[in-house]
């Protein structure tokens, strides 16, 4: 695990456990299995053209168990891939199709908010179906096992989170650059060849960019792990199209309180929605999960969040995060949100990496 090796609280990462909990993503990026999507390309599918969504659904759901078979197999005889071949039309293409749906009375996050974003009707996320990208660069700043990370920041966000540190653009969908799914390949694809050990679809928050995000891995043909770095309240239907095709997971579980996560981030359902999917990507693949430490939120938010991971992703790294710090609404209003008004106390911290700790967990404090 990550363990102490000092008191005044420095800790590193233990390669090997860290590795055997990370071994997909490891695999992939060390070439020794190929990237998820690359197979999904080349799972062929016949379609008519005048298939419901229910019926895209279910062709959706056998394809992805024959997915699984040959991923499985793949991974024991690695020669198989080699001879696999892009078909005319691709488990890929259903993807894309039924995102393309989703999108057209938008059901890509739990809101559900019904915006018709191809017309250019703006949802909740204060986006219409275009896509922009803030920035895209190596990040050497997140998770030891992640860097470089190719991170790709989207603009837009499904939540109202008012200490959001990346409020502007968070807060402002047009502050970026516009982007297709060509160009979006060409940006993740230049990134893998400036030496990103992933791609890192991220924002803002990527969950209101699947459209584009899926159909980019039509242009792309590099092996390189696909991470979703998300506040994981995307919707079922989207965590079906995900499953298939991210190789690391990054989320985000910032509150063990449905009353704190409305206050604070504006958002209903909370708990209800982000464990369902903590649960649902665990159960599909590796993960670090983030638990951003809030001053005076360890027995509401903290506690139960860990406690969770414990009992439902025990497989799972954890990033126990002191970086709070009072941005955005909290800062210019310091007085209407006087619990996280300050940052976390060492008293606060030293109490959240010792129930990690007690827990059983994997985790790593980040100072």
């Amino acid at each position: 695990m990550w363990r102490l090796l000092r008191p005044d609280a420095v800790y590193v990462w233990e390669n090997r456990e860290v590795q055997e909990r990370l071994s997909h993503y490891y695999a992939v990026m060390r070439g020794e299995r190929p990237a998820k999507y690359l197979v999904v390309k080349r799972i062929p599918v016949e379609l008519s053209g005048e298939e419901s969504e229910e019926e895209l659904w279910r062709i959706h759901e056998e394809k992805s168990r024959e997915f699984r078979e040959v991923y499985g197999d793949i991974i024991k005889n690695k020669d198989r891939f080699e001879r696999m071949r892009l078909p005319k039309e691709s488990f890929l293409d259903l993807k894309i199709k039924l995102v393309k749906r989703l999108v057209r009375e938008c059901r890509l996050c739990e809101w559900r908010c019904g915006a018709r974003r191809l017309e250019g009707q703006r949802g909740v996320c204060g986006l219409d179906a275009t896509v922009r990208v803030a920035s895209a660069f190596l990040h050497m700043g997140e998770e030891a096992p992640l860097v470089p990370s190719g991170t790709i920041f989207f603009t837009g966000c499904s939540f109202k989170c008012v200490f959001c540190q990346n409020w502007d653009i968070s807060t402002d969908p047009l502050n970026g650059v516009t982007v297709s799914p060509k160009e979006l390949a060409a940006i993740a694809t230049r990134l893998y060849a400036q030496g990103a050990r992933n791609i890192n679809y991220v924002g803002g928050n990527p969950d209101q960019q699947l459209h584009v995000i899926v159909e980019s891995l039509k242009y792309m043909e590099v092996s390189v792990p696909l991470l979703w770095n998300s506040n994981m309240y995307m919707s079922r239907e989207s965590m079906r199209i995900l499953l298939d095709i991210i190789d690391i997971w990054l989320p985000d579980f910032k509150y063990g309180s449905n009353e704190c996560a409305k206050r604070l981030s504006g958002v209903p359902r909370y708990f209800e929605v982000v464990s369902r999917n903590h649960k649902t990507a665990c159960a599909g693949g590796d993960m670090i999960i983030r638990h951003l430490v809030l001053p005076n939120h360890i027995e509401c938010c903290t506690k139960p969040v860990l406690e969770w991971i414990a009992k439902n992703c025990p497989r799972a790294l954890v990033n126990v995060m002191g970086q709070y710090r009072p941005e955005h609404l909290v800062l210019r209003h310091p007085g209407k949100y006087p619990d996280i008004a300050r940052r976390p106390s060492g008293r606060e911290m030293r109490e959240a990496y010792e129930y990690a700790e007690s827990l059983g967990l994997c985790y790593k404090p980040v100072s």
